[in-house]
């Protein structure tokens, strides 16, 4: 059965550069990106596919990893030109096992709408990764309106990742411990995944899906702790006078994957809420890599039935893939 990962990411010199050059300076995600994740990271050739073919993996959807373009100012602009340009020379090198996420320049939200466009329509990529808000201004900012039409004309999804809460937040909420605690708290440990999660509810309060209503997210680890509150966030149908149940949006806005997060009792879960035809599969490579057919292990152990499982292995995603208007 064919595996299809789509959030599997990369970087390169040019950004990590322009990162410590120009980046939030209080932002210390820089500091998850050292030794062998570094390596890995950077290179999309043969290790790369040595390592796809040993966890079982046939396809990887690319993006550059968080906090992507989104802290840089309007030089992110050609940068974001010259990042997709040459994942898709990578791509054409070995289509059968690529395929990418635009990144966009947020700082400049005309721009990243003119982006996705070319992206899509002269690049073939499948969509957008985005890593939540820029500097203060959350996604559901009047300003990127203009990107969730380009989104939803071209029929692309546009994917929520994390980043690293503000500094602000860190110091409340995720300080007091030594660094590296600090660190992993406000990050992979909890702190991204709020991030991620607040973005999307945000989107719906703003009733950015009532404009938008074909507008397609998509949220990594299992739904980036949405799924386990959907009881509780149902009392704002009432309070932010939604044109819809919270979960409406949830059922027929967003997918989830899973992010190398290989957990049953999630995968269930989000089966119980959304549906078989709205999860899709991901390894977060290299973050969650490991070694032992670890991807293959966890879909061939699954509960599904051959034909949902085949859903979560990569029918969705090709699925999503066929509302492309663009390409």
């Amino acid at each position: 059965m064919k595996l299809i990962a789509i959030e599997e990411h990369f970087l390169t010199k040019e950004v990590r550069d322009e990162w410590q050059k120009n980046a939030d300076k209080d932002a210390p995600t820089h500091k998850l990106h050292f030794g062998e994740i570094e390596d890995r990271l950077e290179n999309i050739g043969n290790s790369r596919l040595q390592l796809m073919d040993e966890t079982g993996i046939d396809v990887q959807v690319l993006s550059l990893t968080s906090p992507s373009l989104h802290n840089l100012g309007r030089e992110s602009i050609d940068l974001a030109i010259q990042t997709n340009d040459y994942v898709v020379e990578i791509i054409k090198k070995t289509p059968d096992r690529f395929q990418g996420f635009a990144a966009l320049p947020m700082s400049a939200p005309k721009e990243a709408a003119k982006e996705l466009e070319r992206s899509v329509k002269n690049l073939g990529l499948k969509g957008a990764m985005l890593c939540g808000r820029t500097g203060v201004k959350n996604l559901d900012h009047k300003d990127f309106w203009e990107l969730f039409e380009c989104a939803e004309a071209l029929g692309v999804p546009l994917f929520i990742h994390p980043q690293i809460p503000q500094k602000a937040v860190r110091d409340i909420y995720y300080s007091g411990f030594d660094e590296l605690t600090n660190l992993a708290f406000s990050t992979f440990g909890l702190g991204w995944h709020y991030e991620a999660g607040i973005q999307f509810v945000r989107l719906v309060l703003a009733k950015v899906f009532d404009h938008f209503p074909n507008l397609q997210i998509i949220l990594g680890h299992w739904g980036e702790v949405i799924l386990f509150y959907t009881e509780r966030l149902a009392s704002l149908n009432s309070a932010a006078k939604l044109d819809r149940p919270f979960i409406d949006y949830v059922r027929q806005n967003l997918y989830v994957t899973a992010s190398g997060m290989f957990s049953h009792a999630y995968l269930q879960r989000s089966v119980g809420i959304v549906g078989t035809d709205r999860i899709l599969f991901s390894a977060d490579y290299p973050y969650q890599y490991r070694p032992g057919r670890d991807a293959r292990n966890f879909l061939e152990a699954t509960e599904l039935s051959k034909e949902d499982r085949e859903k979560f292995a990569f029918a969705n995603w090709e699925r999503l893939n066929n509302a492309i208007k663009g390409e």
